[in-house]
């Protein structure tokens, strides 16, 4: 399933000329069953055009012209990294906060194949996700652009506003990591937004190698 999204997601952004990001980046999460059959349905509800793909590039049109609001659904720990000025925030992800032995275990084994390379959290579906975007946005024939880091996390969240009665959705294509500086020109916080996924070791290996990108160019 995950090489099926893969691909899919590949043919849409075919035109892009933004690379990849430099490292892989992952939200563990439970649920994986339920999580990849709302991939799947995101998916389908893409191809059927009921939610319309948006290319980072074109997104700026989208919001400024064409009435969609952005919805930022990657988690807290992300979005303080670097998120667009204006945009909403509720997380489709988040902590993990059971401390049962079964759990622990599974945070630690987590941590080591995953966390520690990544920086990403230990998470779980937001139960109250589509309730909480409903405390924000009550008005279901409202425009939204639902957006994440990569585009698969985002993927779900559309199924999930499909579901509760959203039907004017869009979906960044590719998610923010592979926008352009010029996509999103109104960008708060300390990182630029197509990093900001990125975190634990392969954060520093990013730095050292914007470091020898920039001395090569001297």
């Amino acid at each position: 399933m995950a090489i099926q999204l893969y691909h899919f997601q590949s043919s849409l952004l075919k035109q892009e000329k933004q690379p990849k990001p430099l490292f892989f980046t992952s939200s563990k999460t439970k649920n994986f069953g339920v999580n990849t059959a709302a991939s799947s349905s995101g998916q389908q509800l893409i191809q059927s055009g009921e939610v319309k793909p948006i290319l980072p590039k074109d997104a700026a049109t989208a919001l400024n012209s064409e009435g969609f609001k952005l919805l930022d659904i990657r988690p807290q720990w992300e979005r303080e990294k670097a998120y667009v000025k204006g945009s909403i925030h509720v997380p489709l992800f988040v902590k993990d906060m059971d401390n049962s032995p079964i759990t622990l275990l599974k945070k630690w084994v987590h941590f080591g194949y995953i966390g520690l390379w990544t920086g990403q959290n230990f998470t779980m579906i937001n139960p109250n996700f589509v309730q909480e975007v409903e405390a924000t946005l009550p008005d279901k024939d409202a425009k939204l652009l639902v957006a994440c880091g990569e585009g698969l996390r985002s993927m779900m969240a559309a199924s999930k506003l499909y579901e509760g009665g959203y039907k004017n959705l869009g979906w960044l294509a590719g998610g923010f990591n592979r926008a352009a500086d010029s996509d999103f020109p109104e960008i708060e916080g300390p990182e630029k937004l197509q990093y900001a996924t990125i975190g634990g070791v392969s954060y520093y290996f990013l730095q050292l190698l914007l470091l020898l990108q920039a001395v090569g160019k001297e």
